[in-house]
């Protein structure tokens, strides 16, 4: 059945070829996968907002409010369980880095359970009280769309590649309602080389997803109210932009440092009560930590400056004008810790929301602070949506993303002089500390990410040693006689051969000249045997090796070719310089016909 299945498959996509090419077809993908991914954004939204109106609205039970400080664990062990119950054959990861990586050394491929569980537990996860974001979460979902319909039907990596970014902009357009941000954001974070082709499908699957999620969820994100930005103000908000850069930096390094502690917590369930608690500890105390943190920045925008503080334990001080500052400045640093505190523990979101809330509260308190002074006056929106912009440019290391974002949410697109400005500036402070951002600085210290810059380096991460290891070259054991083994030598044409012990241990290498030279000469060449013309490699490759290391090696010894082996140091074959450079040769021919 699947055999025929894949023929009837095959028989289609051969038909389509002879009539549509490869860019008409793309298109209509790219329309597809902005539908799916358009109803996808909606259902997770939608999902996780009913959650969030059950718990704090339809429930009605009066203790309930206790429950408040276990919410965000609960949220976090019902995902847990969904993964360990529900994903038992594949891996579930969370953030970008992984979709990163699958563009980079997994061929695009993307497990196609991220389509609906990425939407399951982000909506469980927040909704319950965790401090994330939606978007990574609904970016993966969108993704996998593509990957798995570009794979479904056959495409080469390059098309799938492209599908996979459609997906990613469609999720963004879907999520905030902004296309332009969506297809920016793909070309900035995902796309490895931009093509004037390519921004087709983006921009069609990114307007039709944002069309699709509207039709479902047609609230506007944020409401600004501004006539526009002074020249006067530009000192300041350079002032902003640098503490936000600054801010931008510590972000990073609290990112792997609170990582690295949840990584030493060994039992899943320990770093969900560990963490939970830790994180309704820090709801208590600051409710607007509570989900993704949205409603208090819609309220700040619509001028209400004791939002961060009301509603807390605090809130018999708001008329305290110092309070209200060092309460807001607090809750900025804890809000970083209660996001990376929910991933540790185990919950699913990202940190795309958090770092607009922590630049929009560091926009607020900055100009905020300079009104309560006397020092000028400033117009807290402003500062609040350039704050926004330049914490998401700078922590991501995509500014357009920002700027395009920030203005297409909130309608500030009056404002994008002051938006270029402080996400320039804090992103050049960030990208002068961090070279990689959050998402790809592992990536690049493993040697895994795409680079822009070196273009060698991309196309050989896309290869794998693996399929370029020839298993046909002659295998000798170390007591073999020669004599009895010349016609396989002979045969094989080759000129060298490989010679291991009885388990498959590399003992070395025989040239097969040394072989010939020795049958010639040798008076006792009957009694030759393997061990007395083996010699060492001058060097070996570990299969596990990346393809930059491999021709490194080859260039230090000045050979044309190197046996490989495993970890154990079994014999698996030879790679040559030829496989790879053919290999190398034919990812470019790929990549020029892309969407021809």
């Amino acid at each position: 059945m699947y055999i025929r299945f894949v023929n009837y498959l095959d028989k289609i996509n051969q038909y389509r070829k002879s009539k549509i090419s490869n860019r008409n077809f793309l298109v209509i993908l790219a329309i597809i996968v902005g539908i799916l991914a358009g109803l996808a954004a909606a259902a997770l939204k939608s999902l996780t907002h009913h959650i969030e109106e059950f718990l704090q609205s339809d429930w009605h039970w009066k203790y309930k409010y206790y429950l408040y400080f276990i919410f965000p664990m609960i949220g976090i062990f019902l995902t847990v369980l969904y993964i360990k119950y529900f994903i038992r054959k594949s891996k579930f990861e969370t953030g970008l880095t992984p979709l990163l990586y699958a563009i980079s050394k997994n061929s695009s491929k993307i497990e196609a359970h991220n389509i609906y569980s990425q939407i399951i537990t982000a909506a469980v996860t927040v909704g319950f009280g965790g401090s994330t974001g939606l978007e990574a979460p609904i970016v993966t979902s969108g993704s996998a769309i593509g990957s798995n319909l570009g794979r479904f039907l056959g495409l080469s990596y390059r098309e799938i590649t492209m599908l996979v970014a459609c997906g990613a902009a469609a999720g963004i357009a879907g999520a905030f309602n902004s296309p332009v941000a969506g297809i920016v954001f793909a070309i900035e974070i995902l796309l490895p080389e931009f093509t004037i082709p390519a921004f087709i499908p983006l921009l069609l699957s990114a307007a039709t997803a944002a069309v699709v999620a509207r039709l479902f969820y047609t609230q506007q994100l944020f409401f600004l109210v501004t006539e526009g930005w002074q020249v006067n103000a530009l000192f300041y908000y350079v002032l902003l932009a640098g503490l936000i850069g600054l801010f931008s930096i510590y972000f990073t390094k609290a990112n792997y440092a609170v990582k690295g502690l949840f990584y030493k917590i060994k039992h899943p369930y320990t770093k969900v009560i560990v963490g939970g608690l830790m994180l309704g500890f820090l709801v208590f105390l600051f409710p607007t930590l509570y989900g993704e943190g949205y409603i208090t920045m819609k309220n700040l925008l619509r001028g209400d400056y004791l939002a961060v503080i009301n509603n807390s334990i605090f809130e018999d001080y708001n008329t305290i004008p110092a309070l209200v500052i060092l309460f807001t400045v607090v809750t900025i640093f804890m809000k970083s810790l209660a996001t990376l505190i929910t991933l540790g523990a185990g919950g699913n979101g990202g940190t795309f929301a958090p770092s607009l809330i922590m630049g929009g509260l560091i926009g607020f308190i900055f100009a905020y602070t300079v009104n309560t002074l006397g020092i000028a006056h400033l117009n807290v929106s402003n500062f609040i949506v350039a704050g926004m912009a330049a914490a998401l440019g700078s922590i991501m290391h995509a500014p357009l993303t920002g700027i395009f974002l920030i203005a297409e949410i909130t309608g500030g697109y009056i404002l994008m002089v002051p938006l270029m400005i402080t996400t320039a500036i804090s992103y050049a402070i960030n990208r002068s500390a961090q070279k990689h951002s959050i998402y790809t600085k592992v990536l690049a210290d493993k040697g895994e990410l795409l680079s822009h810059e070196d273009k060698d380096t991309t196309v050989l991460n896309q290869m794998k040693l693996k399929y370029l290891i020839e298993k046909t070259y002659p295998q000798l054991l170390m007591d073999d006689l020669i004599s009895l083994k010349m016609n396989e030598i002979i045969q094989s044409h080759k000129n060298i051969c490989a010679v291991t012990d009885e388990l498959g241990d590399f003992k070395g290498i025989i040239y097969i000249e040394d072989i010939f030279s020795e049958m010639v000469n040798n008076t006792d060449k009957e009694n030759l045997m393997a061990t007395n013309l083996v010699q060492s490699a001058p060097n070996i490759i570990l299969e596990n090796d990346d393809l930059k290391v491999v021709l490194q090696k080859m260039e230090q010894e000045n050979v044309w070719l190197l046996p490989v082996v495993d970890e154990t140091n079994r014999y698996k074959g030879f790679v040559s310089k030829t496989a790879i450079f053919n290999k190398y040769r034919a990812l470019l021919m790929r990549q020029n016909d892309y969407m021809g």
